[in-house]
């Protein structure tokens, strides 16, 4: 049997659960993984509350698709892989599908990535789901290029960081934006170039001011919203505006009619755009194993929970108090 976590019911941090359920043997085309470590993501709190772009398609349901562990056995047709060998579990599948918040869990071989012995499994937890969104927008789709302005909203987020690392790799300027000043000097010292304040300045204002009246060639935002229509208004001719969040949970306008039609594309994305396919991914797995071995890329974890506290690690996630990732560890 295999501590898993589940939820019946919608609700707050307090639905869910650790059972004790079999985690059985993999099918074709799967492995089973011995979890040491959870990356925790806004996705699997969405997720929770009914609120995630997918719908939950039945009760209970599990959680989770972004692990670090050990393979203990193959499903038939599973190449590439072997017994007790470490791995990466990467964001690709459905949580209606599988769930990693689990001592032993089952999931596709395809999203199963093997691990350096010298990476140990918590900071391997942190890794994929936040450098292959900041990769997946920054690069694979929106091409960014040396010189760019790089405009980053909840700087403070696993995925926030990884885009600050991301831009200066590739010659940008990170701008971070965060709601108080009581993150301000930790972006600076994870490498942000300058640190918009959202609760005491003008955010479209001090872009504008920043790139001396053109705008950022580059907007991640994770926030969504009213203020979309100030992120627009501070977006370079020809710029994109990434929404890759909603963490406003209000609605989000379509300003550019309002605003006078400027050139400036505004585009959704998530990482499944690059995990489900297998050439992009094999692109972004190269690019983030080479940032990683010559270091420019240092994950950061923020706070490490056990898999008993998952209530607890989904309230602090909730607070927003964290820089970093969140990370569960499970003990065997």
């Amino acid at each position: 049997m295999s501590r898993t976590v589940r939820f019946h019911e919608f609700g707050g941090p307090e639905v869910l659960r650790v059972e004790d359920l079999d985690p059985g043997e993999p099918g074709p085309g799967e492995v089973r993984v011995r979890v040491d470590a959870i990356g925790v993501n806004r996705a699997e709190v969405l997720f929770r509350t009914g609120r995630y772009i997918e719908p939950v398609r039945h009760l209970p349901a599990r959680l989770g698709n972004e692990a670090a562990g050990v393979v203990e056995a193959l499903g038939d047709g599973v190449t590439g892989l072997r017994i007790g060998q470490p791995v990466s579990v990467i964001p690709g599948f459905s949580h209606n599908d599988y769930g990693v918040y689990a001592e032993r869990a089952r999931v596709p071989a395809s999203f199963v990535l093997p691990r350096g012995d010298d990476t140990d499994p918590v900071t391997a937890a942190a890794v994929w789901m936040p450098y292959l969104t900041a990769y997946g927008a920054m690069l694979d789709v929106g091409g960014m290029r040396p010189g760019d302005t790089a405009v980053i909203t909840a700087a403070s987020s696993s995925v926030g960081l990884a885009a600050i690392q991301t831009a200066h790799r590739i010659g940008a300027t990170p701008v971070a934006v965060t709601r108080t000043r009581a993150k301000r000097q930790q972006l600076l010292d994870a490498g942000a170039t300058e640190v918009i304040v959202s609760d005491e300045e003008d955010v479209a204002a001090r872009i504008l001011s920043l790139t001396h009246g053109k705008g950022a060639e580059f907007i991640l935002d994770a926030v969504a919203g009213p203020g979309v229509t100030d992120l627009v208004r501070a977006t370079a001719p020809d710029g994109t505006l990434f929404l890759w969040g909603a963490q406003s949970n209000a609605p989000t306008p379509y300003p550019s009619f309002d605003l006078g039609m400027p050139a400036v594309s505004i585009r959704t994305f998530t990482m499944l755009e690059i995990t489900r396919s297998a050439e992009r991914l094999r692109r972004g797995r190269a690019y983030i194993e080479s940032g990683l071995r010559l270091g420019h890329f240092e994950p950061v974890v923020d706070r490490v929970f056990e898999l008993g506290e998952v209530a607890e690690a989904h309230a602090y996630l909730e607070g927003n108090g964290q820089v970093g990732k969140v990370v569960m560890r499970v003990d065997h």
